[in-house]
Parts: structure tokens; C-alpha cells; sequence
């Protein structure tokens, strides 16, 4: 281990469209760069929550969210060196375990909004088997469109904390930029929730 090693091949457009193709009100909290890109290519939705900033805090953010929103299903969309930022989240995650959550990373084993470093993922750590290790109560490393088309059937159903690595190549397609405005994005998000604007 230590050296870097091949990425994986699925499109982060296709797969994330695909996760997202039927939403039914699923909430969704995405990582900064690239997984908000993704998301936005899908198709801008009210129950979307970006974050421009605050790199590591996407999982803690979707953590908070399913315990404070248990009737709804929740899922996190993040790339590996996002995660990698937090990773002392998934610890916590799992002994919360909140059963409406799903963390799914775009992993491309790179740093990808700072110049394509390889990523601690991308030089052979396993973030299923290290999710796997602290509890979570399913994982999967997943690498063709049939993985995630179960996946999203998965993320859709409050049946266990779930975690997703899901191989993408390593490219960084056309930006689609999400609404800037913090404050917008954040009151049109407490309204999906039933809650007034502050």
C-alpha cells in the first residue's frame, strides 16, 4: 500500500443522475466542489443543500440532519478527499446510527479541486472497509451502473446507516455552479423542512 493506484471508471455525471432520478423528497447534502457540481448537473431541487465551504463536514452535516428529520430519508454526496477531511465522522456516525442516512462518496482517489493529487483513497484505502470496521450497517465498494442502480433503491429505504464507495474515473468535467447565495440556499432548505427563513 502507499502507492497510487488505478481509479475507477463509472461517469460521476451518470451515476449521480442516476441516484437522483426519483428523489420522492430525499434530502440532500453535498460535499464541497465537484459532488455539488454533480448534484447541480442533476437538476437543481429545493431539497438540495450545498456547501461552498467547510471542507470534512459534509457526513456531520447529513448526520445531523437524519437525527433531526427521522421521518425523511437523507443522503450525503461527497468525494473522497471531502471525506478524508472528516473521517473521525463515520466513528460517530456509527454509534449514532441513524437509520434514514446514506453516505455515498464519488471516489476518484484524488484531490480534485486542488490540482488532482492522489488521495489517501487513491493510494489504497479502503473507505468501505474502514466504514465497515466502525459499524456501519451496510457497505459496498461499487464499481458498474448495476451497483448503482441497487444503490439508489437503497438510499431510498430506512432499513440501516448505509456507505457507498463508489469508483468513479478520475476527470473533472464542465463545473455546473449551484446557487452562491448561502443565505438563499439555506432558508430555501428550511423550507423543504417546514421551517421559516432566519
Amino acid at each position: 500500500m502507499g502507492g497510487v493506484v488505478p481509479s475507477g471508471n463509472l461517469d460521476r455525471r451518470e451515476v449521480v443522475k442516476t441516484l437522483l432520478a426519483e428523489r420522492n423528497g430525499l434530502l440532500v447534502v453535498t460535499g464541497l466542489g465537484s459532488a455539488s457540481y454533480d448534484v447541480m448537473a442533476a437538476g437543481d431541487n429545493d431539497h438540495n443543500y450545498y456547501l461552498w465551504a467547510a471542507m470534512g463536514s459534509a457526513a456531520t452535516v447529513g448526520l445531523g440532519l437524519a437525527e433531526a428529520q427521522p421521518e425523511r430519508k437523507a443522503v450525503v454526496v461527497t468525494g473522497d478527499g471531502e471525506l478524508l477531511m472528516g473521517f473521525g465522522a463515520l466513528a460517530t456516525m456509527a454509534l449514532r446510527k441513524p437509520p434514514n442516512l446514506s453516505i455515498v462518496v464519488l471516489d476518484n482517489g484524488h484531490y480534485g479541486e486542488t490540482g488532482m493529487q492522489p488521495s489517501h483513497a487513491g493510494r489504497g484505502i479502503k473507505l468501505d472497509q474502514v466504514a465497515q470496521a466502525c459499524g456501519f450497517d451496510w457497505t459496498a465498494e461499487i464499481r458498474d451502473m448495476v451497483g448503482v442502480k441497487d444503490l439508489s433503491r437503497r438510499i431510498h429505504v430506512a432499513d440501516g446507516l448505509k456507505f457507498a464507495d463508489v469508483k468513479i474515473k478520475a476527470n473533472n468535467p464542465l463545473r455546473v455552479l449551484p446557487p452562491k447565495d448561502g443565505v438563499y440556499v439555506k432558508n430555501r432548505f428550511r423550507a423543504v423542512l417546514g421551517h421559516a427563513p432566519n
